[in-house]
């Protein structure tokens, strides 16, 4: 087992990004517009978008953004099997290194959900 925290990698990264938010403040207002925008309840739920969400930060190979949307994902109530379901959907889309980035996923909702 990893020695990962997600708790501690959200924390790291949030605390990085602040230099960022001064020195390029336009960008990064800007990204939190368009995510804003993005992850706005429509059609689809802000739970169904944060399980896209998700299921890209797996394929993409990305602790930062599993990190950020398992949380975002318990605070908006996920159960286990629907995490379950969108990480099967990664897999079978990225293979064999989005299964070992599901099992990361996993281990971030034990995380945060205790």
């Amino acid at each position: 087992m990893s020695g990962k925290s997600f708790k501690q990698i959200t924390q790291d990264i949030s605390k990085a990004l602040g230099p960022l938010h001064k020195e390029a403040g336009g960008t990064m207002t800007g990204f939190g517009a368009m995510a804003k925008a993005a992850m706005a309840p429509g059609v689809l739920s802000e739970l169904d978008k944060e399980l896209i969400a998700l299921a890209i930060g797996v394929t993409s190979r990305c602790d930062g953004c599993i990190g950020f949307h398992v949380k975002t994902l318990v605070r908006l109530g996920v159960t286990r099997e629907q995490l379950n379901e969108t990480l099967a959907v990664a897999v079978y889309m990225g293979g064999g290194p989005a299964l070992m980035y599901a099992a990361e996923a996993l281990r971030a909702f034990e995380e945060f959900s205790s």
